[in-house]
């Protein structure tokens, strides 16, 4: 510990050199970036989440009925979801890192608004579900292609308070998707009888235009940035090709690709979102329908979504601010992991949800608040221990493609009957969320044990850029975050 302090004061005293040479404050150069970047693509990801989990809001809105969905077939548009999204999710980065985010990310997102506005006039479920595949199709860059984009702004251990704070976008869409439910929901009756339709279009067409309006606020990269000054753009440059591989020209080789697939962390990288993508898709899919199924009407139940969300929008930040002060990933994802698990046992234990139905309710709380901090720590994985871009464009969405196998798992255990108790659909989350915390606990002491041995070949590298002889991740000098 005495050593890590050492080792923050050098740095904080060779910031402070840093900013006097080349007259930049490094803190308020930072909070630039944060301000300028963040709300950009934190709104993208937001209106994503929001429309690929409004059909949890749209369900208890009549839509099942409207479309003469019988046994599980609504369960089978979810699936076909994940299906398009796990397809297209490597080919996406791969779009990426051929054209630029300012051009890729609100072509996507313009392309699944699209594509959610077509939701709202399906007429049968064969349209609804050919809409689902093409919204997880379209959706399935944004996420990894965030990911990649914000490592080549920040350096290494920048990265994970960034990326927790993007993806607590994802509780604030929760969280707004049950107030527009709630007020879209009173147009029943304008055009259609029931207002679900409603809720997809609008959302849809909101999805359209902010996408557009994306084109002249997403950045590409540093060294092209219009809103910095030339020394803020040399100094970015700078601190970035001594901390990792953001600046080195590298192009795209099959080889690099292949890199990725053949180590066995970026698979562990991958597992670790597989536990954890479970139990965040079927709360965030399903929870309007586990608390209409305690007794309240659907408006209600669309406001009552709106708490636990909150929560867990606060528990992100919180414990993103926790885990980047003390440098710890492992454990605040095992400990976030084993926080929803109580929530599920409390699930589990209440016999009787309608009789009790704020037992269940506050069960709620407890998942959200651990499940959106957890998956936001393991998805930040790979932006900050993979070296090398391409790389570590193909380890984010491999894990994305094989994590989200566990959503389409999960789209299948909230059947019609099994409420209000939902005992395989609680269960298999508690059982992922226990196997998750197992997983993060093996990763953290992979990594550091991984880090010991090469502490008895070289010392840490200090300056990524002169070395001429980089081998990006599996180099010696190279130390993991765990």
């Amino acid at each position: 510990m005495s050593d890590a302090k050492e080792q923050s004061h050098d740095q904080n005293a060779e910031t402070e050199i840093t900013d006097i040479e080349d007259g930049v404050n490094e803190r308020a150069l930072l909070r630039k970036l944060d301000w300028r970047l963040l709300p950009a693509v934190g709104v993208l990801y937001l209106l994503s989440f929001l429309d690929r989990s409004n059909v949890g809001n749209a369900r208890i809105e009549g839509m099942v009925s409207d479309l003469h969905m019988t046994g599980n077939q609504y369960l089978t548009g979810l699936t076909v979801y994940f299906i398009g999204y796990v397809l297209f999710e490597i080919p996406c980065n791969v779009i990426l890192k051929r054209t630029s985010p300012r051009l890729w990310l609100p072509t996507l997102t313009i392309a699944w608004g699209v594509v959610a506005t077509l939701l709202g006039v399906v007429q049968n479920l064969s349209g609804f579900l050919v809409a689902r595949f093409f919204l997880g199709v379209t959706e399935s860059g944004l996420f990894p292609g965030v990911v990649f984009y914000l490592s080549m702004w920040y350096k290494r251990r920048e990265r994970q308070y960034r990326i927790s704070l993007f993806f607590s976008a994802a509780s604030l869409a929760g969280a707004f998707g049950g107030i527009l439910a709630y007020g879209i929901g009173k147009m029943a009756g304008v055009v259609w009888s029931n207002g679900w339709r409603w809720i997809f279009i609008l959302e849809g067409i909101a999805t359209v235009i902010v996408a557009t309006i994306a084109y002249w606020f997403i950045e590409n990269y540093p060294d092209t940035a219009k809103f910095l000054t030339k020394p803020e753009r040399e100094f970015i440059q700078t601190r970035l090709a001594a901390d990792c591989d953001a600046m080195i020209k590298e192009e795209f080789t099959w080889s690099a690709v292949l890199e990725a697939v053949r180590d066995p962390n970026c698979w562990l990288y991958s597992l670790g979102f597989h536990t954890m993508s479970l139990p965040l898709y079927t709360l965030s899919l399903f929870l309007p329908t586990i608390i209409s199924n305690l007794g309240y009407t659907a408006a209600k139940a669309q406001l009552l979504t709106i708490p636990p969300y909150a929560l867990a929008f606060v528990t992100t930040v919180v414990v993103a601010i926790a885990s980047e002060k003390l440098g710890k990933r492992a454990v605040f994802l095992a400990g976030s992991s084993l926080t929803a698990a109580i929530g599920y046992i409390i699930l589990l234990a209440n016999t009787d949800p309608v009789a009790r139905p704020g037992v269940s309710y506050l069960g709620t709380f407890f998942a959200a608040a651990g499940i959106y901090p957890s998956t936001a720590l393991v998805l930040s994985w790979p932006a900050i221990n993979v070296s090398g871009q391409t790389k570590r464009a193909i380890a984010n969405a491999m894990q994305i493609s094989i994590g989200n196998l566990g959503a389409v798992m999960g789209t299948q255990l909230y059947r019609s009957n099994d409420g209000p108790r939902f005992v395989v659909g609680h269960s298999m989350a508690l059982a992922y969320l226990c196997a998750n915390a197992i997983v993060a606990t093996y990763i953290g002491w992979r990594l550091r044990a991984q880090n010991k041995a090469r502490e008895e070949i070289a010392p840490e590298i200090q300056n990524v850029g002169e070395a001429l002889d980089w081998q990006g991740d599996k180099d010696p000098r190279w130390r993991f975050s765990y």
